[in-house]
């Protein structure tokens, strides 16, 4: 009986897988196509957060602007308020001012109660005059026996606006809803008449 020995790699063999080991020829491409990937990330993230943060910027700047504007008024009028938009819409330059939505409310504070209600109300999402609004205790005056003052009108804004980024998947694709809120007391009289030049300031 005979009896072959086993024999091993050929020296030739040996030679090959020892040189395609020591080929590095790919590694480079190979690090390019994990890395870059994450590098494009990192780059329209980056800018695509800065580019939000500006535009909350002008939200926050617009919504105060707004305010003070209207709180300059002893009446505002249909054109005045039209007037205010487009004002708004400037100050959003160089970002689109479509996603923009804006309102503005007057409200009145019940002394009895405390309780804060809409006179009037413009824009994109107007109160039912006469509804409750929103209003912080701190800003409710109050004299030193911490009663209520009678007759406190205060000019509340709102806006929203959904910043959709260029890159959906950076932050994410239904876009980032941003706004901002304010409130600033009249400084002609006491309250600000709407449509009409005259008359006293409404207590609803």
């Amino acid at each position: 009986m005979k009896i072959f020995a086993r024999s091993g790699p050929s020296p030739s063999l040996r030679r090959s897988a020892l040189r395609l080991l020591r080929d590095k020829r790919g590694n480079a491409a190979v690090e390019f196509a994990v890395i870059v990937p994450l590098m494009l990330v990192i780059f329209f993230g980056t800018i695509e957060f800065s580019s939000a943060v500006a535009v909350d910027r002008k939200i926050s700047m617009l919504t105060q602007g707004l305010a003070d504007l209207v709180s300059r008024y002893p009446s505002v009028h249909d054109v005045d308020i039209t007037n205010f938009g487009k004002i708004a819409n400037a100050m959003l330059t160089p970002y689109s001012s479509t996603p923009l939505k804006t309102t503005i409310t007057e409200i009145y504070v019940d002394p009895s109660t405390g309780v804060a209600r809409a006179q009037w109300s413009k824009g994109d999402a107007p109160r039912t005059a006469g509804s409750t609004a929103p209003l912080p205790a701190n800003l409710i005056a109050r004299d030193a026996q911490n009663k209520i003052i009678a007759d406190q009108y205060l000019i509340f804004t709102e806006t929203s606006y959904l910043y959709k980024p260029a890159v959906g998947y950076v932050m994410g694709i239904g876009g980032v809803p941003l706004g901002d809120k304010t409130y600033m007391r009249p400084r002609i009289g006491s309250c600000v008449l709407y449509n009409t030049d005259t008359g006293n300031c409404p207590k609803s």
